[in-house]
């Protein structure tokens, strides 16, 4: 019983372990009535020490998985009972397997998750932070924020987008719900249905469904490892006109990608050529070492609207997000999220607002890059090694865009599924819905025993392409 716990995680031993037994049940689908292998056993397997292992069997017959019989040990009681979503969330599986309950449920690892996992989160600066607010700021606890968001937090974007050489005063940002919630009211405000956009393919699998949504057409522009393609960006600007141009700046999401300092430029140009809107997404700045050019620090006749957050970084439960933009269409913005939702959480914004203004936030990101270069290195070895293709190198962020030699799609996803690997919609990466066999991995992931097992399984038969 290999139980593969992390040592490094904030996720306490027992727990783990409570849950590497859980999955062993299910995914090896042990009977009922089975013994499981004596607590010495497992602890020394593990290299775990029994009171550990004893208090996490302890968990599990409390929780029905288990029963304890006396001499005989620990015994397989019946399958862990089904949480009560999981037959809801089942139909979400694969194209938004993003979402950490939909992950959850599926009992494997998503390969390609957009978020860090629940190991690498951390707790205790953020317990701290509300435990502080509940204790000191009373109206963060009830009342409502503004419109633009807290003044305190919103100096504190400032302050870090500065460090981007990207201008920005409270008054030109607004605090969201998450990049998505910022997102869409950019678009509900902009964009009325059978208008045009320009979007990267393969590109954010949400933005294309919110699109679809508020009936707004997509034209495609595909996406190199140094930005989109600009030749053909022009070909679509001059023939199209189109409204506005969405795009993913640094760490692009799926491929990892960064936008070279000439491509930002000639965008620029083009976008006062053609009076271009461009929505820059920007959610993983702070996973960047450096500064990086933007394309918002380019801008000086306020046509980007830059879009950020802290969802992939603190947290994805607070959703904090925020839009920088110019002060008139900002009024816009701000009116529509009053209207659509009364502002945002307070009490997010006010524990955000103390993390970064103590520090704690900047030193947490500082740990997590330092964690994903030393991941990332290891995972385009392993992807080297097992011959897969891989689009670009990426020097940040959380994602890495590869392929597989072997051509068999669906013996990929059979491999996949053998590993305990939960794969990526073929589909959800392309605006047209077309698909493709390049997979977005979760640097965090991809250093997991199930991976490394996937990729060694599927290294064959495809030439390389260059």
């Amino acid at each position: 019983m290999e139980l593969r716990i992390d040592r490094q995680a904030m996720v306490p031993v027992v727990q783990q372990i409570v849950d590497g037994m859980t999955d062993w049940i299910v995914q090896s689908g042990i009977p009922p009535a089975t013994r499981l292998p004596s607590v010495r056993q497992i602890a020394r397997g593990n290299l775990l020490s029994q009171s550990c292992v004893v208090e996490a069997c302890e968990r599990l017959v409390s929780q029905g998985v288990l029963t304890a019989r006396q001499g005989a040990g620990f015994i397989v009681a019946a399958s862990p009972p089904l949480r009560e979503t999981d037959s809801e969330l089942a139909v979400f599986e694969g194209r938004h397997a993003w979402c950490d309950e939909v992950s959850a449920s599926t009992g494997r690892l998503i390969l390609g998750q957009g978020g860090l996992p629940p190991s690498w989160r951390e707790p205790d600066d953020l317990s701290y932070a509300l435990r502080e607010v509940a204790r000191t700021d009373m109206a963060s606890l009830f009342n409502y924020s503004s419109p633009l968001g807290l003044p305190a937090l919103r100096e504190q974007i400032a302050k870090r987008l500065k460090l981007l050489n990207i201008d920005a005063c409270n008054t030109r940002l607004m605090s969201t719900s998450g990049a998505s919630h910022a997102l869409d009211l950019i678009v509900r405000t902009l964009f009325k249905a059978g208008d045009c956009v320009v979007v990267e393919t393969p590109g954010y699998a949400p933005l294309f469904d919110l699109l679809r949504l508020h009936g707004v057409q997509m034209l495609e522009v595909r996406r190199t490892p140094s930005g989109p393609d600009i030749d053909m960006l022009e070909s679509v600007l001059r023939q199209f006109r189109p409204a506005a141009l969405f795009i993913g700046s640094h760490h692009h999401n799926p491929t990892g990608s960064c936008l070279t300092p000439a491509v930002a430029q000639r965008i620029v140009q083009l976008s006062k050529t053609y009076d271009l809107r461009v929505i820059e997404d920007d959610v993983y700045a702070d996973l960047h070492t450096g500064s990086g050019t933007r394309l918002a620090a380019l801008d000086h006749g306020g046509r980007v609207i830059y879009v950020g957050s802290f969802s992939k970084t603190l947290s994805s439960s607070l959703r904090i997000g925020f839009v920088l933009a110019d002060s008139e269409l900002l009024k816009r913005l701000a009116e529509v999220k009053m209207i659509s939702g009364l502002g945002c959480s307070r009490l997010a914004e006010a524990v955000l607002a103390r993390l970064m203004a103590t520090g704690a936030y900047r030193k947490l990101v500082q740990r997590q890059r330092q964690r994903l270069n030393a991941d990332r290195a290891a995972a385009l070895q392993a992807l080297e090694d097992a011959e897969w293709e891989v689009f670009g190198k990426p020097v940040g962020g959380l994602f890495i865009w590869a392929r597989a030699r072997l051509r068999d799609q669906t013996s990929v996803r059979r491999q996949a599924q053998r590993c305990g690997l939960e794969l990526s919609a073929a589909d959800a990466f392309s605006p047209s819905g077309e698909c493709g066999d390049w997979q977005r991995i979760n640097v965090a992931c991809a250093c997991d025993p199930r991976a490394r097992q996937f990729f060694r399984n599927t290294c064959a038969d495809r030439p390389p392409a260059f």
